[in-house]
């Protein structure tokens, strides 16, 4: 068999037309398949020779022959035939011209159907473990900015509005705490999508005696996937890998747009290195947060990748259909942006500066003590709604004033209620709020030393293990 004399061409009339090639190749960007489709070949072979379909000789034979083509792919050695249409024919051509007529029995019991649901699940499993890497990278850059600003402070925003205050590294370790989820998530799908849909055929099995626990335990595998019908249309795993890639793109992207902003002059919180930003063609006094910009735009690549395979899915009939050829394209993509996101943010966590004489010198700006002063009247034995109510009252004269609430004297804060008393001053001020911080998870240096802690030891050991 040639690459232009494909077994089941001798269907066909004619050859296929050369449009037909051309748009029905996926050769172009599976071939970075060939070495999950050269083991999963080798399994299947020695499963053969296990089962006696095949000789020992013709499995030594096969197995040398895949192990030469997978040495020349990576040399760069071996020519890709567009007409071969995929990495599976692709290899499995030159496995036949190499050795005859034992690499034409290498198909035996198996379709290219489920011999692509393999090789996917297998690049998967090892992409999910890089991505967790890479994860862990980046939760161990914020980390170790986080130690160095357990006791600076800054303001927490909600609604884009100044809040309270936090310490910077509370506000830095809730990103590890987001990037957890995302690995977790990782781990989940790795599981789900462990079992091999190898031996299920084109769709309903085969009539040899082929032993799928054989090559699913070569190969890995936790278990099979039961019935062939599914296991050779199930992509389920692809779709929640590329969510699993959407949602951390979402959270990446989420970062980004808190560090253009507070890299700018408005804010002035942060200084990212030089090597991490980009000046003008026209304006030589900028410095632009570019590679953040498009990490933030790159996140709409991905969405659209899980919109896309979400769409392929939902219109199939049962089996399998050439339409999943067109799953690796989303994949693939959506797993190398998100891998090239997660480097380069950890690169550019590790080289970036906090301004904290700066932030400190505007921190008493937009009553950040408002919520303590609140929660001290509840200690007072006033309820929580009335005491919100009084200390609005007192921001409202303030602000009018121009005045900080520890500002106030005594008699103006006993105006609002009398039950104030002079250690009301004890619980103003962004500094002496921080430190009243007691509930668990608080954004003070306590709690923030202890997550530290956690997270120190934790990453230590790869962080793959849930809270």
């Amino acid at each position: 068999m040639t690459d232009t004399q494909r077994s089941w061409e001798k269907r066909l009339a004619a050859k296929p037309d050369e449009l037909t090639v051309d748009y029905v190749e996926s050769l172009s960007y599976d071939r970075r398949l060939y070495k999950y489709d050269i083991v999963g070949s080798i399994a299947h072979a020695a499963m053969l020779a296990q089962q006696k379909l095949i000789t020992q000789a013709e499995f030594r034979a096969i197995e040398k022959g895949l192990v030469e083509i997978s040495e020349d792919i990576e040399a760069g050695r071996f020519e890709f035939d567009k007409a071969a249409e995929d990495i599976h024919m692709a290899i499995e051509s030159a496995l036949i011209r190499r050795i005859g007529e034992p690499g034409a029995k290498l198909h035996t019991g198996r379709s290219r159907n489920d011999q692509v649901a393999t090789d996917i699940r297998l690049w998967l499993r090892d992409e999910i473990e890089t991505l967790r890497a890479g994860i862990v990278q980046l939760q161990q850059a914020f980390v170790a900015l986080a130690a160095r600003h357990t006791e600076d402070l800054m303001p927490a925003y909600t609604h884009l509005q100044r809040a309270q205050p936090i310490v910077i590294a509370a506000y830095l370790l809730s990103f590890v705490e987001q990037l957890e989820r995302d690995s977790v998530r990782l781990r989940n799908c790795r599981t789900l999508l462990n079992a091999s849909p190898l031996g299920a055929g084109a769709i309903a099995g085969s009539t040899l005696a082929i032993d799928r626990q054989s090559t699913a335990r070569q190969l890995g595998f936790a278990d099979i996937v039961y019935n062939s019908i599914d296991a050779v249309s199930d992509r389920d795993f692809g779709a929640e890998f590329i969510f699993d890639c959407a949602l951390m793109a979402a959270h990446l992207s989420r970062f980004a747009e808190d560090w253009i902003l507070f890299s700018s002059n408005e804010f002035g919180f942060l200084r990212i290195a030089d090597a991490f930003c980009t000046s003008s063609s026209m304006m030589p006094q900028k410095r632009n947060p570019d590679v953040l910009e498009l990490m933030r735009a790159k996140t709409g690549a991905i969405y659209g990748a899980l919109v896309a395979l979400l769409t392929i899915l939902k219109g199939q009939p049962s089996g399998y259909n050439r339409d999943l050829q067109e799953d690796k394209i989303h994949i693939f993509s959506a797993a190398d942006t998100t891998a090239k996101s997660l480097e380069i943010a950890a690169a550019i966590v590790a080289h970036t500066a906090f301004r904290t004489q700066e932030i400190a010198a505007g921190l008493d700006a937009g009553f950040l003590d408002a919520t303590a002063l609140a929660e001290y009247l509840v200690t007072k034995g006033i309820p929580f709604r009335q005491a919100h109510g009084i200390v609005g009252a007192l921001v409202a004269r303030c602000e009018k004033q121009g005045r900080e609430l520890g500002q106030l004297s005594l008699e103006e804060f006993r105006e609002g209620t009398p039950v104030i008393e002079a250690d009301v001053y004890d619980h103003l001020g962004a500094a002496s709020v921080v430190r009243r911080y007691v509930s668990a998870g608080a954004a003070g240096p306590e709690q923030a030393r202890r997550q530290l802690a956690f997270w120190q030891e934790h990453l230590a050991g790869q962080g793959h293990a849930g809270r």
